[in-house]
């Protein structure tokens, strides 16, 4: 990074320790110095917005406003990035493994009960409900996903389903076809059906805050979300997970993560899948 006098904006070594207690304080993710660069680059959109010179401006303003700026910090501060059927091997395991088994093991309350932690644009939990559609005959099931994410911008997106058409250019032509509506007239854009949008429900949450809903959830997807957090806050998050899911229910982490060393109560089946011990 250019030193301070060449950047739009100033910002010292200080300023970005304080910066990293604030994003630890509200979120749990812990900032490197390494990630000063990305930091810098995401708050400066922001201090644009709001008219400021530097980030210990921006501080101060956080510290004034409260709760509305910290809601904006956090959307500036945390990473969205997802796509459809992202490592495919995990919705490769719902199809032939997880829905196939609570088919069986869940035929007499016809319930299944999913989540999507970390969600972030909807992607990940608009291909849960792809998979499941195609995995199984829905009719007389009540099935429900949760998607929940810290980001209040990237839920809206998720909600309303519409996405570029290059998000869905390494989709077959089946899948494009049998859960996606295209329009004529914008022809740059493509929107989920309603059928897929109905068993989703979109939520705002902080992972490390109360958590609203009862489980017990089949299955918990939280992949590229731990890595973010210390070990420390790892072992408490994925406590709680084994808390939410019901016994021999699974946690599906994202392919840099792990459980080694954080928490005993799972037991890896392989490729980041995780089951609950029961």
């Amino acid at each position: 990074m250019s030193s301070d006098r060449q950047r739009e904006f100033s910002m010292s070594d200080a300023d970005f320790q304080e910066i990293s207690d604030l994003a630890y304080k509200y979120t749990g993710i812990v900032l490197g110095a390494h990630k000063k660069d990305m930091v810098y680059g995401r708050l400066a959109r922001r201090l644009r917005d709001v008219n400021l010179s530097s980030v210990r401006d921006y501080i101060e303003l956080i510290d004034h406003e409260g709760k509305d700026e910290v809601s904006r910090f956090i959307n500036a501060i945390t990473t969205n990035l997802t796509s459809y059927f992202r490592e495919q091997h995990h919705f490769d395991f719902l199809k032939n493994t997880l829905f196939p088994e609570l088919k069986k093991t869940n035929a007499s309350s016809r319930k299944i009960r999913g989540w999507s932690a970390g969600c972030s644009t909807g992607e990940e939990p608009y291909s849960i409900a792809i998979t499941l559609k195609e995995s199984m005959d829905l009719a007389g099931w009540d099935c429900k996903i949760l998607a929940t994410d810290l980001d209040s911008k990237v839920l809206e997106k998720g909600c309303q389903g519409v996405y570029g058409i290059e998000r869905i250019e390494s989709l077959n032509i089946e899948k494009k076809r049998n859960w996606f509506l295209f329009d004529k007239n914008h022809p740059d854009i493509v929107k989920v059906k309603p059928e897929l949008q109905e068993l989703i429900r979109f939520k705002r949450l902080n992972l490390l805050e109360n958590w609203p809903m009862k489980g017990p959830f089949d299955f918990i997807f939280c992949r590229n979300v731990v890595i973010y957090f210390n070990e420390e806050t790892q072992s408490v998050l994925f406590d709680r997970y084994a808390d939410m899911l019901k016994d021999g229910g699974y946690l599906i982490i994202g392919h840099s993560e792990s459980l080694n060393r954080v928490c005993t109560r799972f037991e890896s089946i392989g490729k980041t899948i995780y089951q609950k011990i029961s």
